[in-house]
């Protein structure tokens, strides 16, 4: 998430921007799905403690991530890459210019990232995954579900939600000070609050497509099917609303 200043001497090349990339999005990975392990997982000392906890833990993972991966411009989220591109923005980070090259590795890194952060995720539960429960809820760990299922609202819930994220973060970069990782914290705890109801809010690509990716090859016990035919919601949503992000961004917030 562009709103860090990079203070590096000299570009950073395109191996540290995708080693910064995994981590930070591990980093998210691993803490937004660990709250959600430890609000639904049997036997969590957490167990039950409810929807504003995951906001909030969601919103302390970004936080997190964001300060991990300082030298990439922190995007962790393939919307937030899109919506610079769209945006036609010069740069992806201080330094770093927008090429297909540079493109190409943000998304791998994102995507690495989620599945690291999705592996570490299960085996700090693993004990709590082998324990009996609803298969729904093992999933719910890895990745989102509607909470009514309808494909194309659940798909404009994302593309809303999304949009607010990267609309929003784009405009904490024109501000004086650039806010920063707290301020994008509480966008996504505000998100989650207000807007995640419908859909589990994935609002990232990563934080959906590679953790189902490990719900589908870990031997997870019980764990059941990883509900495919939803997996498309949550990468095309955020992928809409980033570029549409990007573009009123383009026409509505200075350059």
């Amino acid at each position: 998430m562009t709103v860090l200043a990079n203070a590096a001497a000299a570009p950073p090349g395109l191996g540290d921007v995708f080693v910064s990339e995994v981590l930070g999005t591990a980093v998210l990975i691993l803490l937004g799905g660990g709250v959600c392990a430890a609000v639904t997982l049997p036997r969590s000392k957490a167990q039950n403690s409810g929807w504003i906890v995951i906001a909030f833990g969601w919103g302390l993972a970004v936080y997190c991530g964001v300060w991990v991966a300082w030298l990439s411009g922190a995007h962790l989220n393939p919307a937030v890459t899109i919506g610079l591109l769209a945006k036609g923005a010069a740069e992806y980070a201080p330094m770093v210019p927008i090429t297909p090259a540079s493109t190409l590795t943000y998304l791998a890194g994102q995507m690495l990232g989620g599945f690291l952060g999705a592996v570490a995720c299960f085996l700090v539960y693993k004990k709590h995954f082998d324990e009996p429960t609803e298969p729904g809820v093992k999933l719910g760990v890895f990745s989102t579900g509607p909470a009514i299922r309808s494909y194309g609202w659940n798909l404009l819930t994302e593309i809303v939600a999304t949009f607010v994220l990267v609309y929003v973060i784009l405009a904490f970069g024109q501000t004086p000070t650039q806010l920063g990782p707290l301020a994008v914290a509480l966008l996504v705890v505000a998100i989650g609050l207000s807007l995640g109801g419908p859909t589990g809010y994935a609002i990232n690509p990563a934080r959906d497509l590679p953790p189902r990716i490990a719900h589908a090859v870990l031997p997870i016990k019980g764990k059941g099917d990883s509900d495919w035919a939803y997996a498309w919601v949550p990468i095309v949503g955020p992928l809409v609303g980033g570029a549409l992000a990007g573009l009123a961004a383009a026409v509505l917030i200075p350059a």
